[in-house]
């Protein structure tokens, strides 16, 4: 859980501080970029529907993996930008459940695999894996430190440093 955690820290950081210069972006805006931010971990759901139940049911091959790629982000965007009601919120929701996500995926591309290569981020558009720096694992707990400090510092200079 640390590592989901740490990419909705990351997420708020990174979007709070994009709305000091972009006036829209306030705060409802900066929630919908951490829900986009945890959406490639949504492939989680393995740990309760297994994968071959799903693939018994529709009688072809399934993985839940695919959901921790961009067209996985790209497709659970759509899917959240459909519960807006107007079409201006919906193209709005897309792009931040969209960036989020991305977030979390480049951050995940700098993680330590043990091929050293890390997942193939770019499918459905491309089976490359990119070659990882391997800067931390999943279970590391300076990673959650590291985010959790970024959080607080973001969230102390907008609130009595930006808002004033």
């Amino acid at each position: 859980m640390a590592d989901l955690f740490s990419h909705a820290l990351f997420a708020f950081a990174v979007f709070t501080a994009l709305g000091w210069t972009a006036s829209w972006l306030d705060r409802r805006w900066v929630v919908v970029g951490m829900v986009g931010s945890i959406l490639p971990d949504l492939n989680r759901i393995d740990m309760f529907v297994d994968d071959h139940l799903i693939e018994q049911s529709l009688g072809i091959g399934f993985s839940w993996g695919a959901i921790h790629t961009l067209g996985g982000v790209l497709l659970l965007s759509g899917i959240g930008a459909v519960l807006f009601a107007t079409r201006e919120k919906q193209v709005c929701a897309f792009g931040l459940l969209t960036a989020g996500g991305c977030s979390h995926l480049l951050v995940d591309a700098v993680k330590a695999w043990a091929d050293g290569a890390g997942g193939a981020a770019l499918y459905p558009f491309s089976w490359w894996r990119n070659p990882t720096p391997g800067w931390y694992v999943s279970a590391d707990w300076w990673v959650l430190a590291v985010t959790l400090l970024l959080a607080v510092t973001v969230f102390v200079t907008d609130r009595y440093v930006i808002s004033t």
